[in-house]
């Protein structure tokens, strides 16, 4: 994962994501960078336009966010009903117990 980070870190500050550079990065991190690991991302990120994947990874959890809760909306808006008309019966239940005090 922090090569990863590290390659986003990178393009954010429109540095060239190299070997070099992703090591640099994960060092100052404090972890000891893995050749093999450095390798396979940059060469997987060469052909990756990062902005595009970017606009489309932060559009897919919204769009699936919202899904739910529009399909909640009518759920909760039926609840709502119940819990009135429940009130509603708790009230003419209490004004029938005070007009058989005061009949």
């Amino acid at each position: 994962m922090e090569y990863i980070y590290a390659a986003l870190l990178l393009h954010k500050a429109k540095q060239p994501v190299n070997e070099d550079n992703v090591k640099k990065v994960v060092s100052a991190a404090g972890v000891t960078p893995d050749d093999v690991r450095v390798k396979a991302l940059v060469s997987a990120l060469g052909e990756v336009n990062i902005d595009e994947a970017l606009k489309n990874a932060a559009a897919a959890p919204m769009a699936a966010a919202a899904a739910p809760a529009q399909a909640a909306a009518p759920v909760a808006a039926a609840k709502g009903k119940e819990e009135a008309k429940e009130e509603e019966k708790k009230e003419e239940q209490a004004l029938e117990g005070l007009s058989s005090l005061f009949g």
